[in-house]
């Protein structure tokens, strides 16, 4: 399903169709096939194929086409190829003997006159006009849905396919029985100026050609790789034990999952090993009514009426017990099997345990001993600047420097005011009562008022101290 080119280039980027997608989930093109046969050498230039697959419209339509030019194709090369009253440009998809499988897969016949010819190498022109036509297909849809509206048609108009020269449309639509559009051709012909063909899809086919990702996280197998659509019911969800959730059940088309049918010939396989005329089992308590059947442990579980629990039968018991109701006899239980689960073993841990060896006082004494040396570290760098011109000294001299020569600078200013008999200010007087209360009053002249002043460092550096 993908390119045989596909090899990683340039980093992680895959090769591919040059699209640097996933050809395998059909990201270069829909529906891909891959060329097995592409390497297998030629016997003669008589066998060779000249016939060519050709994919419009990203892969959602193929068709094969004659090589009547001398040129070789490769894939991926835009050819243009005979059209309904003109031309119409496609890209190669398949080249050699490959063709003449898939040709035998659809049952086409390769002869000359029923098939289609290409014509040339696509050219600029020919892309331009295709681009051209193709930009007016959205617009075709929505208006193409109303007009149908207005003629109360039950139908549903899912995709509009415009030919590369702009001369033929085709409408895909969706209806669930006959639908008479005989007027609604003739609007669509005014409307559009192209000549109009209806085709009717399915459901599932509308999935494909509009693509998708489904539940498991994949492109949608309808857009990818398949193409015949098998019918599915629910009896096929039965047989795997699954839940009728119609919900989990239904694809992106609203139809049940195609995949249902993919593992249903495994089930049924597996089933064969177990009895079918045991759903019911008579024991002296009452009768045991089958609920499901294991294959992948090859047990068959059962209920009684009185209660909900299920007991798991081995397919030998059950057999047994029927045997034993055809003669008449009743067993008193129904003997289920014991169900244990494996425990994981478990794997020792490569560390070791130091809970307790660490305690809490260790942690504070660290602590603490890293806050001190940030501390100095800290009362060191405010100290620089004062103590650069005087030489290294000890933390704690430098403590007390700063603190003596602060009311030396302050005391200059002081003497010069007191001698020439200003008025002495408040704050210097409260602290002398404060510091002796018991001598009285005090004489005010200059040299006490100096000596007051000496006597304050020593308070503030006790003050400090606390």
């Amino acid at each position: 399903m993908g390119c045989s080119s596909c090899s990683t280039k340039n980093g992680s980027k895959p090769g591919g169709c040059q699209s640097n997608g996933g050809c395998s989930s059909g990201g270069c093109n829909r529906l891909n096939t891959y060329d097995w046969l592409r390497n297998l050498p030629l016997q003669g230039l008589d066998d060779y194929c000249r016939i060519v697959e050709v994919s419009f419209n990203q892969g959602s339509r193929k068709g094969f086409f004659y090589n009547a030019t001398l040129e070789n194709f490769e894939k991926g090369d835009l050819v243009t190829v005979e059209g309904v009253g003109g031309f119409d440009v496609g890209a190669i998809s398949l080249t050699g003997e490959i063709v003449r499988l898939q040709m035998k897969k659809y049952n086409i016949k390769e002869t000359e006159n029923e098939l289609k010819k290409v014509l040339r190498l696509s050219v600029a022109r020919d892309v331009e006009l295709m681009r051209t036509n193709k930009e007016r297909e959205p617009e075709a849809v929505i208006r193409s849905r109303a007009i149908a509206k207005q003629l109360n048609l039950d139908m549903k108009i899912s995709q509009v396919e415009m030919q590369a020269d702009g001369k033929k449309a085709t409408f895909y639509y969706i209806a669930d029985g006959r639908v008479d559009f005989r007027e609604l051709i003739k609007v669509y012909a005014s409307e559009f100026k192209v000549k109009v063909e209806m085709r009717q899809i399915g459901a599932r086919q509308e999935a494909g050609k509009v693509g998708g990702i489904g539940s498991c996280g994949r492109e949608l197998c309808c857009s990818t790789w398949l193409t015949d659509f098998k019918s599915v019911n629910t009896t096929v969800a039965r047989y795997q034990n699954l839940s009728i959730n119609q919900t989990k059940l239904s694809g992106q088309c609203g139809r049940l999952k195609c995949c249902l049918n993919f593992e249903l010939d495994t089930y049924l396989d597996a089933l064969e090993n177990f009895p079918t005329d045991c759903d019911q089992l008579k024991i002296k308590k009452g009768n045991a009514f089958l609920v499901k059947k294991d294959i992948f442990k090859n047990l068959m579980w059962y209920t009684m009426p009185d209660s909900n629990k299920q007991y798991p039968l081995t397919i030998a018991r059950v057999l047994e017990i029927k045997s034993l109701n055809k003669q008449g006899k009743f067993p008193e239980d129904l003997e289920p099997v014991e169900l244990t689960s494996k425990k994981n073993v478990e794997i020792e841990a490569e560390f070791v345990d130091v809970v307790g060896q660490t305690s809490l006082r260790s942690l504070e004494r660290a602590d603490k001993k890293r806050k001190k040396q940030e501390n100095e570290k800290r009362f060191e760098r405010g100290n620089k600047p004062q103590n650069s011109g005087q030489g290294q000294s000890p933390a704690g001299q430098q403590m007390k420097q700063p603190q003596q020569q602060r009311p030396q600078q302050q005391r200059p200013p002081q003497q010069r005011q007191n001698p020439q008999g200003q008025a002495q200010r408040p704050p210097q007087q409260k602290p002398q009562q404060q510091q002796n209360p018991q001598q009285g009053p005090k004489p005010q002249d200059p040299s006490q008022s100096s000596q007051e002043q000496q006597q304050k460092p020593p308070h503030f550096k006790r003050r400090f101290k606390k």
